[in-house]
């Protein structure tokens, strides 16, 4: 490392909300504003506004015992209703509803500015809630006990104070809490190493310690299955972001579950399924990294008690063309999510007294599509929810019964925009290793050259999938431009090695995938540099942001959206330690070596001919610190480019607290892109 690589001019920014940080950020809203204001802007926001409003979207609804709950928002209620209709009204046109919670209403009559958060019921009566509700967006909330029958927030009930915050419900008198006790009770990334159980009537101070992490450790929590007949306990001692170890809790003793510590685990009954990030040799046998094996639980803790291997059933092999991309129980059956060359595709397993299990497809999917299949209560029956959804065919909601073809849909998704005469493509295109990366281009029917917009991401074992956006929809394709999706290495669309195939080092494999796409897209005629724009948010901010440095001849304009920029101080800033497994630790003087070629903040150069480019962000964004998006833009100005910035003071990671203000930034971002990529071609 260098000096200049430690010397920032910019970390006033990082003070959140100091004045001189504040009064900076305000000044340039009012530049991008002014800048971009006017009835093609506002035209946009309108129109996106009427998709995130609109009355006859579905609503989805998870199931709590004899009622089928949803969180909805519309134009009338921007912080949302929590509301619960019965399971014959939610397949009717028009369900009737039943509000628990008006959002909107305890915000005014608190004078808060609550934001949803989520709700952890307890079952099996379901009568009582543990609302988590955020100020403005961000990721800490404060967690109120509520009283759904009497709509009411329980009197001397389970209150915790603002945190980043993890619970669960024990009984009706016991919760698991794993928050923010005090001085040393958080990890370095700022979320909570010890977990408590805490017994209503008494203080959070006297709550019992079940178990203690270390500072570096990513988290802890526990939880309780409540499943009849098997009710049992868990902790998990998240060691960093890919490695866990899991306990089952019996009194004060805990047990470790011995699976390896990069796998996924869950129990249900007396099955425990391990997915493999990595390959695990077993009695002479090794199954490989994103197989899915089946055990029985307590015959896994006897025999590795005793030495023994297990045995182990495989649910799923992938290969070169196929990944898990998850699963689902139902009462008696096990649905399973495959993805073949991006695309879902769907069986039901039921499980064998040994052997292989019974496998049958679910459902034919028609290609390119994302398909979403979960049991909706398998303590109780095989009644499972299937979603399905393709870039122009708009989501259905099916259900079904495992095991029967009976699926039926019960609601679907308004057309947002008209799709005549658009088609998918899907295309494979080398990238600098040689690696085939695929890529969805959505758009016209024809190969003429034209305005498009390029989505990526490429982290954390995210896999982008063909969806459905009213939002892309009416903003793009409906006014006869293209929409393209890269599926870079650093996804999960080819399971775990697609991922660990970009990390740390060979991060670069990212942005060489992506490059390629925009490459390819160019030499197929589908578009042309001056006419490609990029978006992408978080770790897809940091992607777009570091291509724009990187690789400037290959886009007319970019949009880094809640990015990560500094990378020399990411591990420094809110939860940026959490993801010292994906980037590496820029302490280490090797690991900052390969970190400054993708830190675009060290990336700027005064004579760089960079496109234009619009960074956002979120005051209140918890996640990943603000100070990212203002000191990436306040370096770029100084270096006399072009750089637009606005920041919203609600919204956390997501950017945006309510659906009006994810229609202004939604139309911002497409109004910045259409003047660069359109209005100027046009000229």
């Amino acid at each position: 490392m260098t000096g200049t690589d430690d010397y920032d001019e910019n970390l006033w920014l990082e003070e959140i909300d100091s004045p001189r940080a504040l009064d900076w950020v305000r000044e340039r809203n009012a530049e991008t504003i002014a800048a971009l204001a006017g009835p093609e802007f506002e035209a946009l926001r309108e129109t996106i506004r009427e998709v995130l409003d609109a009355d006859d979207r579905i609503p989805y609804v998870t199931r709590r015992g004899a009622y089928r709950y949803n969180f909805w928002r519309d134009a009338q209620h921007p912080r949302g209703l929590w509301r619960r209709t019965t399971p014959e009204s939610y397949r009717s046109e028009q369900p009737a509803w039943e509000t628990v919670l008006d959002v909107d209403r305890l915000a005014a009559d608190e004078g808060e500015n609550w934001v949803w958060g989520g709700a952890t019921v307890l079952r099996p009566e379901y009568t009582r809630a543990l609302v988590s509700l955020s100020r403005g967006g961000a990721d800490a909330s404060v967690v109120r006990e509520y009283d759904i029958e009497r709509r009411e927030f329980v009197t001397d009930g389970f209150v915790l104070p603002e945190a980043k915050t993890s619970i669960d419900w024990i009984d009706a008198d016991r919760i698991y809490v794993a928050t923010d006790f005090g001085p040393d009770t958080l990890t370095t990334a700022g979320l909570p190493r010890t977990v408590r159980e805490w017994r209503r009537g008494t203080p959070l101070a006297d709550a019992a310690l079940v178990y203690e992490g270390e500072p570096t450790d990513s988290s802890v929590a526990a939880w309780h299955d409540d499943t009849p007949g098997f009710e049992r306990d868990f902790v998990h001692r998240s060691v960093d972001f890919y490695r866990t170890e899991w306990y089952l809790r019996d009194g004060a003793t805990l047990r470790r579950i011995p699976v390896p510590d990069d796998a996924i685990a869950s129990v249900n009954r007396d099955w425990l399924l391990i997915e493999l990030r990595s390959a695990w040799q077993v009695g002479g046998i090794e199954h490989a990294a994103g197989s899915l094996l089946a055990t029985r639980f307590t015959e896994f803790l006897a025999s590795t008690a005793d030495g023994a291997a297990p045995e182990l059933v495989v649910l799923f092999a992938p290969d070169d063309r196929t990944a898990l991309a998850g699963w689902s129980w139902t009462r008696h059956r096990l649905i399973v999510t495959e993805l073949r060359d991006v695309s879902s595709h769907l069986r039901v397993l039921t499980p064998a007294e040994s052997g292989p299990w019974h496998a049958a497809s679910l459902t034919a999917l028609p290609p390119h599509s994302d398909a979403s299949a979960f049991g909706t209560d398998s303590d109780v029956d095989d009644e499972y929810q299937l979603t399905v959804e393709g870039f122009l065919t708009p989501s259905t909601v099916y259900l079904g019964t495992a095991g029967d073809d009976d699926a039926v849909a019960v609601k679907r998704e308004p057309r947002y925009f008209d799709a005549a005469g658009l088609a998918v493509r899907q295309h494979f295109t080398a990238s600098a290793d040689g690696t085939k990366v695929p890529y969805f281009v959505v758009g016209p029917d024809t190969d003429e050259p034209l305005p498009t917009l390029l989505y990526g991401y490429g982290g954390f074992e995210i896999s982008l999938l063909p969806g459905y956006s009213g939002v892309v929809g009416r903003t793009w394709l409906a006014r006869g431009f293209r929409y393209a999706v890269a599926n870079t290495r650093g996804g999960a669309e080819y399971g775990s090695p697609w991922h660990t195939a970009a990390l740390r080092a060979d991060r670069r494999r990212v942005y060489d995938d992506f490059a390629a796409v925009a490459t390819d897209l160019a030499e197929r005629g589908l578009t042309t540099p001056s006419r490609l724009g990029i978006l992408g948010g978080s770790n897809g901010g940091l992607l777009t942001a570091l291509m724009t440095m990187r690789r400037p001849e290959l886009f007319g304009a970019a949009v880094s959206e809640v990015p990560l920029t500094d990378m020399r101080r990411y591990h420094r800033l809110l939860a940026g330690a959490l993801w010292v497994p994906e980037y590496g630790d820029p302490d280490v003087a090797d690991d900052w070596a390969f970190l400054r070629e993708f830190s675009p903040y060290h990336q700027i150069r005064p004579d760089g001919d960079y496109p234009p480019l619009l960074v956002t962000t979120s005051t209140r964004d918890d996640r990943v610190h603000p100070g990212h998006a203002r000191k990436m833009v306040a370096r770029l100005r100084t270096s006399g480019h072009d750089v637009s910035y606005y920041e919203n003071i609600e919204g956390g990671h997501a950017g945006a607290a309510d659906n009006a203000q994810a229609a202004f930034l939604s139309a911002l971002v497409h109004h910045f892109l259409h003047r660069h990529l359109v209005d100027a071609d046009r000229a």
